[in-house]
């Protein structure tokens, strides 16, 4: 039996999936020139469990059909959105409380989008990945191959691997747990800002790593990673995707909210990071993904946007 078939499946609940109605006819006439898949990493510690826990990472991968250009966003997990039912939170909460569907229609409703499609992995797959792929090669710096020792230790004991320290920053073929540790760095390198950025740049690397191999290679990760993916896309899904990844090329990559601020809310909701506004951040998310310039906010975002500025205090030009 192939391995493929043990990629854990899931069929999605579509009457769970919320669109906002009220996006203009025009946006979803372009959005349909595009493919936007939802990726959630979860940075659970037991490995494969992969239907609960927060999301720790929350990235938007976006192919344009025509061209094959693939651009890359970062949604900051702290972001102050509404998780469902009206709830505003750190929008990561919203896969902890109901999974994929919850989070794609967190996605959807608070930016506009119409996803239907996702794939969660945690931080096992990307470390198997990558040997698979004979690593990748990274410019790292000395206060990141620092920082980098604690990551590396934890995910040796989690993983039974034993990757070596780095001594120094410079020019490195990461294996899979210490490219894992690169981008798990946060305290002191950047923050969750730089955290994201380090995220798509392993990811970008993995992928022109993939398009110097070949399709048996390609195919070989699929069936070994599978244990640890789950995704609403069939076999047959994903093995078309595979064997278009030598027509894909990365462009553009960024972090989302564009233009924002933070606050301590409360003690139960925390130190969150504010879209100022949201609607503004939604236009410019729009255009960033689907060059669409004559985009206008959905009353949806816009009431989600209004209720931000009123629980935080922040408005549209008091971010940055």
């Amino acid at each position: 039996m192939s391995k493929l078939s043990k990629i854990e499946k899931t069929k999605l609940d579509m009457d769970k999936i919320e669109v906002n109605e009220d996006i203009s006819q025009e946006s979803q006439k372009i959005m349909k020139g595009y493919q936007t898949i939802a990726m959630f990493g979860l940075d659970n510690r037991s490995n494969g469990n992969l239907s609960q826990g927060r999301s720790d990472v929350i990235m938007l991968a976006n192919i344009n059909n025509d061209t094959k250009e693939v651009k890359l966003v970062s949604v900051y997990r702290d972001t102050y959105l509404d998780t469902g039912d009206g709830i505003f939170q750190k929008c990561n909460a919203a896969y902890a409380k109901g999974g994929p569907e919850q989070a794609i229609s967190m996605l959807n409703v608070n930016l506009d989008l119409n996803i239907t499609d996702y794939v969660t992995v945690d931080f096992n797959s990307i470390i198997e990945c990558v040997d698979l792929l004979g690593g990748v090669d990274m410019e790292i710096t000395d206060d990141e191959a620092s920082l980098m020792t604690g990551y590396i230790r934890e995910l040796n004991e989690l993983t039974g691997n034993k990757a070596e320290n780095l001594t120094q920053g410079g020019t490195y073929t990461l294996n899979g747990v210490q490219a894992c540790a690169y981008a798990r760095i946060r305290y002191g390198g950047g923050d969750d800002y730089r955290r994201t950025e380090r995220q798509r740049t392993v990811l970008t690397a993995m992928v022109k790593k993939a398009q110097q191999s070949d399709l048996t290679t390609v195919n070989k990760l699929i069936n070994e990673v599978c244990g640890d993916i789950q995704t609403s896309f069939s076999n047959v899904e994903l093995l078309a995707l595979a064997s278009q990844v030598f027509q894909y090329s990365i462009g553009d990559t960024t972090g989302f909210p564009f233009t924002k601020t933070t606050k301590v809310l409360s003690k139960k909701t925390g130190d969150v990071v504010i879209p100022c506004d949201l609607s503004d951040n939604v236009k410019e998310l729009h255009i960033f993904l689907y060059e669409d310039s004559a985009y206008t906010a959905s009353d949806t975002v816009k009431q989600n946007s209004e209720k931000i500025v009123s629980d935080t205090g922040f408005k549209s030009g008091d971010g940055h």
